[in-house]
């Protein structure tokens, strides 16, 4: 070999050691490979080569995003200095003009300087994304090429965002032991976790359902078995006796917003007794007609409160919807009839209602809105006390007891009151059975001038205790309006048990939804309201004198106190005729029960027999009403007006509705003279009455020129209760009408004598007379 080739290879030789064939920190690359951890490139030991193109944790990447690149230490081999290398040896092989192949020539490894380190962090820190022209200002300061910029800057991107995926790594690790943690204890806690009610474990798995059923049903058992164990205790040391004096229910006091009104007669206590003098049944003044007697019921557990109180608020949501929502939710109401409840629409709306529908249960569901004379405040006051709400609606509810008042935030009004009650609803005839509910009642002030009152019943808190009746959200939305006026909107929307009334002759009135529709209560209540504004007000309306009567105020306001004692009077003697049954007209019953006065001198003294009959006649309602409350019509069916004509002496009106009114009546032959009939006739949509009572011509005269107590004249409330039989729509003017025919008589003067046979068979024949003509002058027809 050649001196001159000598040099060359020596030369070569350096130019190799100059480009780096040294062991580097930086890492190695791997030209066109993928990473390799330890690979050994040349003989320079690498950890961590990083491949060019190829993204890779812990290696310096050429051209590509790597953690671990050489930032700081040594600056990544360009794939344009790459391409220099090759031309280099390219050249360096041709003017050598020698086929033979040179040694493996190794890449360079520049490191960059602490200086151009800290220029390129500091430009990093303002942009971390330089553009071209700022690369090739930033490489002409640095001393670099614009390629080593692009790929500093992009080495350190990557390393910043795979600290920042570690930290967050970090954390997740550290959450997802946490939860892991968690969800070991829950299950820990479920498989050591022991049932309130039997005691034994509740984990799914760990008892078979036979085993939990029979427990839990052990342990109601055993609840019950304690409750008739107090009971009977109770009544341990009581007697037996045939007769029970009561109280009847507390008057209605006076409105806090309206005139005073004269506190209604109080009612002395009185005894009742079954039909027979020898029978042996109690029965207090709102007799249960075999149910379960509401008394034994007490107030929800403690650890059952927060549940209802929580129930109460789904409910009043619940209600403030139904009450405003209109179709598809509601349908019907025509003519001013209660809108219809579309069952599938609600299951789709209140899917997390207050839980299924009971099995066998007929739904009952209906909307109204209506005018009532009242402040919301008055109304809601009633709706609020238990006495008041029974007095209010006196011929829907037989009784209400309120148990227990859940305490709540506020104090002194009603808004927010939460109270548990419980109820018997009852349709005018003593064919009917009663309703029973036992319901948490919650009073909500909505907004300025609105009220709500919802209903939900909370008989499953009651395990032991088996009712046919359950209302799902029900209630009202009272808005006051002006004038005193009051918008209400009300909501039934009940479940009941009443397949005990196939086979009455009630069966499609109660079926229909009629008993019980929203327009009847806001009817109801609208009556009332009339009624109580007409004893309160000093303005009295045209009074239509036959004989020229002349009426002063006091005496005015006497009559319609009268006649509010007579219908009072009617509906408790309703409600009490549920005695001994007796064979009645072509198949009817007739109920009779006795009653026995004491001391109370708003009624005669001895004993009262009140019997009650229900017939159907094939004619509307209002035929009926109108027939019956004409005096001219009086001679055909009254057994006092017999032999002789019936004269009105005096009418006062009480109602928007002329037919609602007070009257008083006479016998126009002249041996009567000293008896007169006071009658009230009142009529809604829903229902009419026609409701005297025969009193002292001395006692009446008395009262109406002020020199007498309307609360002392005796009374013996007698009349009849008119309903549609449900075959036509509600409003309708065919199908035909339910009647409810009920007696007071007295019977013995001295209220301890003994109730004879014949004295019932008196009461009995007079109650088929009456009903006998009756269904003569409306004779059924076949079409």
């Amino acid at each position: 070999m050649s001196e001159s080739n000598m040099n060359n290879e020596n030369n070569d030789m350096n130019m190799y050691t100059d480009a780096g064939l040294n062991n580097t920190n930086g890492g190695a690359d791997h030209v066109g490979g993928a990473d390799a951890e330890g690979a050994n490139v040349g003989g320079a030991g690498v950890e961590g080569a990083a491949g060019v193109g190829a993204d890779a944790e812990g290696a310096g990447g050429v051209g590509a995003d790597a953690e671990g690149a050489g930032v700081g230490g040594a600056g990544g081999v360009g794939a344009q200095e790459m391409d220099d290398v090759n031309t280099e040896r390219h050249d360096r092989e041709e003017a050598r003009g020698s086929n033979e192949s040179p040694p493996r020539k190794k890449k360079r490894y520049n490191r960059h300087s602490p200086f151009q380190i800290k220029g390129m962090d500091t430009f990093y820190k303002e942009c971390p994304h330089p553009d071209e022209k700022q690369r090739r200002e930033l490489a002409y300061q640095l001393d670099l090429t614009p390629a080593q910029i692009k790929f500093w800057f992009q080495n350190k991107r990557t390393q910043i965002k795979n600290h920042q995926e570690r930290i967050e790594n970090t954390e997740l690790r550290k959450s997802n032991n946490n939860l892991r943690d968690q969800n070991i204890g829950l299950r820990e806690a479920v498989l050591i976790a022991v049932c309130p009610k039997c005691g034994g474990p509740t984990a799914i798995g760990d008892m078979c359902f036979e085993e939990h059923h029979l427990r839990n049903q052990n342990a109601r058992l055993q609840e019950e078995i304690n409750q008739l164990s107090a009971l009977a205790s109770s009544f341990a040391n009581k007697q037996v006796t045939m007769t029970k004096a009561i109280s009847p229910p507390t008057p209605l006091p006076p409105l806090p917003s309206l005139p005073s009104l004269p506190p209604l007669p109080p009612h002395r206590p009185f005894e009742f007794e079954a039909g027979s003098s020898s029978s042996t049944t109690q029965r207090d003044l709102y007799g249960s007609d075999g149910n379960l007697s509401m008394e034994i019921i007490t107030g929800p557990a403690e650890a059952d409160k927060p549940m209802i109180i929580e129930l109460a608020v789904r409910a009043m949501n619940e209600l403030m919807l139904m009450a405003q929502v209109a179709e598809p939710l509601w349908t019907g109401g025509v003519n001013g009839t209660s809108l219809h409840l579309d069952l599938d629409e609600y299951t789709r709306m209140f899917q997390k209602g207050l839980g299924p529908k009971v099995s066998g249960y007929r739904t009952e569901a209906s909307r109204v809105t209506g005018l009532v004379p009242m402040i919301p405040i008055n109304i809601v006051e009633m709706l609020m006390d238990s006495d008041m709400w029974s007095t209010m609606f006196v011929g829907m509810i037989n009784r209400a007891i309120t148990h227990e008042q859940i305490p709540t935030d506020v104090s002194g009004s009603y808004n927010g009151v939460l109270q548990i009650m419980s109820a018997e609803y009852q349709v005018f005839s003593p064919l009917v059975s009663t309703r029973q509910s036992y319901f948490a009642r919650y009073c909500k002030q909505q907004g300025d001038n609105l009220w709500a009152v919802v209903d939900f019943s909370i008989d499953h808190f009651l395990p032991n205790i088996h009712l046919r009746c359950r209302r799902r959200p029900s209630g009202c939305l009272i808005q006051e309006i002006p004038n005193g006026y009051s918008k209400v909107t009300w909501v039934e929307n009940v479940e009941v048990d009443d397949r005990d009334a196939e086979q009455n002759m009630f069966k499609h009135f109660i079926r229909s939804g009629q008993a019980f529709a929203a327009n009847r209560w806001v009817a109801t209540m609208e009556r009332q309201c009339e009624r109580i504004a007409s004893i309160i007000t000093t303005k009295f309306q045209s009074v239509d004198s036959a004989d020229h009567l002349v009426l002063t105020d006091h005496g005015k306001k006497s009559i319609l106190q009268l006649v509010e004692r007579i219908a009072r009077g009617f509906f408790i003697g309703l409600k009490n005729s549920m005695g001994t049954t007796f064979s009645g007209v072509a198949g009817d019953d007739i109920r009779v029960m006795t009653m026995k006065n004491m001391n109370d001198p708003g009624r005669p003294p001895g004993s009262v027999l009140a019997a009650a009959s229900s017939f159907w006649v094939p004619v509307p309602p209002k035929t009926v009403f109108d027939f019956l409350r004409n005096e001219q019509n009086r001679p055909q069916w009254d057994v006092l007006f017999t032999g002789g004509n019936a004269q009105k002496i005096v009418e006062i009106a009480n109602g928007r509705d002329s037919r609602n009114c007070a009257s008083l009546l006479r016998n126009a032959n002249t041996f009567q003279n000293n008896m007169m009939v006071i009658q009230e006739t009142t009529t809604d949509p829903t229902a009419s009455f026609v409701i005297y009572a025969p009193v002292e011509t001395e006692a009446i005269e008395a009262v109406l020129n002020g020199g007498g107590d309307p609360d002392a004249v005796a009374l013996l409330p007698c009349g009849f209760a008119i309903l549609p039989d449900g075959t036509v729509q509600p409003g309708g003017n065919a199908g035909g009408s339910l009647l409810t025919v009920a007696y007071q008589m007295l019977l013995e003067t001295v209220p301890t004598d003994k109730l004879s046979v014949s004295s019932v068979a008196t009461v009995e024949n007079l109650i088929r007379s009456t009903v006998m003509n009756i269904k003569e002058l409306f004779p059924y027809q076949n079409p």
